[in-house]
């Protein structure tokens, strides 16, 4: 068997089974997105409104209340870098590049896709009129492969991807307090 029909198997399986997968756009970093599988494709849905940069990463100016997109520059016709965990292990099984298309509100596709994506939304505010919300204010992309998968079992690279925590006024570092120490070891006593 070829090396393009085991990456092509193995991308399928590992994003079906996978609940986020890891989208690096044209900008930005690369951001966990809960997806479906469906028709040979990764597709999602999210927020169509712009970030406000000064909230920080992840802040929207207005918004769906669905996962953000706009940071990641995923344009209709654009590529991007899908990675996958592994189900069992939880570690980087497959990255694979994609073609991003966009789906046209109220077309055949966007109908059916949006089918799949609405089984998968937790906790959805309105769950019957969400594919009328999601048709309004978000848009529902498909990330279907193009081309031989970049990292694989075998064909890892040696380093770690870790990225540094995105920068936020909640992040503090600063020493602990003096007295901290002495009010900890206090507590144990009783």
């Amino acid at each position: 068997m070829s090396q393009a029909l085991l990456d092509q198997a193995l991308v399928e399986e590992a994003t079906k089974k996978s609940g986020l997968i890891w989208v690096r756009g044209a900008t930005g970093p690369a951001r966990a997105l809960w997806h479906v599988w469906h028709d040979g494709a990764a597709c999602l849905v999210g927020d169509s409104a712009a970030e406000d940069p000064e909230r920080g990463a992840g802040a929207r100016r207005t918004g769906s209340g669905e996962q953000p997109l706009a940071a990641l520059g995923l344009v209709d016709g654009g590529t991007a870098t899908v990675t996958v965990r592994s189900k069992d292990k939880g570690g980087r099984l497959v990255a694979w590049p994609a073609e991003v298309r966009e789906l046209p509100p109220g077309s055949e596709e966007w109908q059916t896709t949006v089918e799949e994506l609405k089984g998968k939304r937790l906790n959805a505010p309105d769950a019957d009129t969400i594919a009328e919300r999601w048709a309004r204010e978000c848009r529902v992309l498909r990330l279907t492969p193009a081309g031989e998968a970049v990292q694989r079992p075998g064909l890892m690279p040696d380093d770690s991807h870790a990225a540094p925590p995105a920068a936020s006024p909640a992040i503090t570092r600063r020493p602990a307090p003096a007295a901290l120490p002495k009010l900890l070891r206090r507590g144990r006593k009783g």
